[in-house]
Parts: C-alpha cells; sequence; structure tokens
C-alpha cells in the first residue's frame, strides 16, 4: 500500500556528532516499521544548513501526527539538541514509496505559494520536469505540500491562504548544479522559462543541499560545511 503522509524531520546533533546520530537514526527502521511506517531517506549537509543537521523522511500507511513520527523516529536517542517535524502529503511525485538510492546532490527546496497560484505552479512542475531530467541527469524526488500539521521555521511562513511545498531534487554533482540555472539552446531555455515562472509565483523559498547518507552506491566523505 501507498503512503498516505510523509513526515519531514530536522535534526540537530550536539557538535561533532552529527554522523553517531544519523547512524543511530537508520537504526530506527524496525521501530517505524512495527508503527507503519518507513525510513524514506536520510541526508547529511552540504550546502545551506548547518554541518550537524541531519534531515530525514518518513512515509507512513499507518496513520499519525508529525509530534508521533518524530518521537517514534528519536526513541530515547542521545546527542540531540533539536529536532522540527512536519507531515507532507505527496503531490505530482513520488508515486510510490520506493526511496532514493544514488548518491548525489540533494537539493531540499521549500516554497510558500499563494493558493490562488498553487494550480499554475504544479501545471509549471509537469512541464518543467521532464526537460529538466532529460537535459542535466536529474531527477524529481518528489513535490509534497504541507498539511499544516508540525513547525519548523526554517520551512518557510506559516501564512494564511498560502501553500507550503518541499521540492526535492537529485542531480549527480555541484556542477550538474550550476549547469542547471545557465539554459544551453531553445529546449533547456523553455525548462528554465516554465521554473523561472513558477519562482516568481511564490512569496518565498529557500533552498539548501544535501547528500544522501542512505545512498546505495556509495557514501558521501566530502567536508562540505
Amino acid at each position: 500500500m501507498a503512503a498516505t503522509l510523509y513526515v519531514h524531520h530536522r535534526i540537530t546533533a550536539t557538535p561533532r556528532c552529527w554522523a553517531a546520530v544519523a547512524e543511530a537514526l537508520i537504526t530506527r527502521r524496525d521501530a517505524l516499521a512495527a508503527a507503519g511506517g518507513a525510513l524514506y531517506g536520510a541526508w547529511r549537509s552540504q550546502i545551506g544548513r548547518p554541518r550537524d543537521e541531519v534531515t530525514v523522511i518518513t512515509a507512513w500507511t499507518a496513520p499519525v501526527t508529525a509530534a508521533a513520527a518524530q518521537a517514534l523516529l528519536l526513541g530515547d536517542m542521545a546527542d540531540i539538541e533539536d529536532s522540527a517535524s512536519l507531515a507532507m502529503l505527496p503531490t505530482l511525485r513520488p508515486t510510490d514509496t520506493a526511496p532514493p538510492q544514488r548518491q548525489g546532490n540533494y537539493a531540499f527546496r521549500w516554497f510558500v505559494t499563494p493558493e490562488t497560484d498553487w494550480p499554475e505552479f504544479l501545471d509549471l512542475c509537469a512541464q518543467a520536469w521532464p526537460g529538466f531530467e532529460a537535459a542535466y541527469d536529474s531527477q524529481v524526488i518528489g513535490l509534497w505540500r504541507c498539511t499544516g500539521d508540525g513547525a519548523d521555521a526554517a520551512a518557510g511562513p506559516a501564512a494564511p491562504g498560502a501553500v507550503r511545498s518541499l521540492l526535492l531534487t537529485r542531480r549527480p554533482d555541484l556542477a550538474m548544479w550550476e549547469r542547471s540555472k545557465l539554459p544551453q539552446g531553445a529546449a533547456e531555455s523553455a525548462v528554465r522559462d516554465a521554473l523561472s515562472r513558477r519562482y516568481d509565483l511564490c512569496n518565498w523559498t529557500s533552498v539548501a543541499t544535501t547528500t544522501l547518507i542512505t545512498a546505495a552506491d556509495r557514501a558521501d566523505k566530502a567536508r562540505w560545511t
């Protein structure tokens, strides 16, 4: 059964303990499964967030609140200074709960968009994504809409009449991140035009990049932040 709910968790480890916390979070898979959840992925900071912050997304087939999902994920874990969790529903993607597997440059971009512009926002995503993925060896992992359950100031202001959403994309590396901002040719320019229009619709947006701790192919051992 496909998950009906995802929860984004931002976890701040005590200084120099992010790797130990990440390892402990991964061992919580069985506890999550017993409660109807799954570890969708865990990411370490690359650019734009503190070094000792770990990002996790959990996926749920059982009814759960953001607070309950966080409690199940963290258990009685040590070396955690702070945490924040937000419940989210998938929109155009993901269409199933298969977790991302390939290492790369994962961008977490938050948007706050007026509700009246949300349908156009989704249409622009659907229009741009195929060309984006074909041109840049990149993948759109998911676009989730926050439900209003939970709190995280880093995800943007929760304003009446506005939609908060999270876009997660994967590029092979930071070089492709830069390359994707500089279109070459008519097809890439059309993709950039659609993405620029989407950007202009939102009231607020912020992005940070990460790498995938739970990657199946290779570990990221670089020092980023």
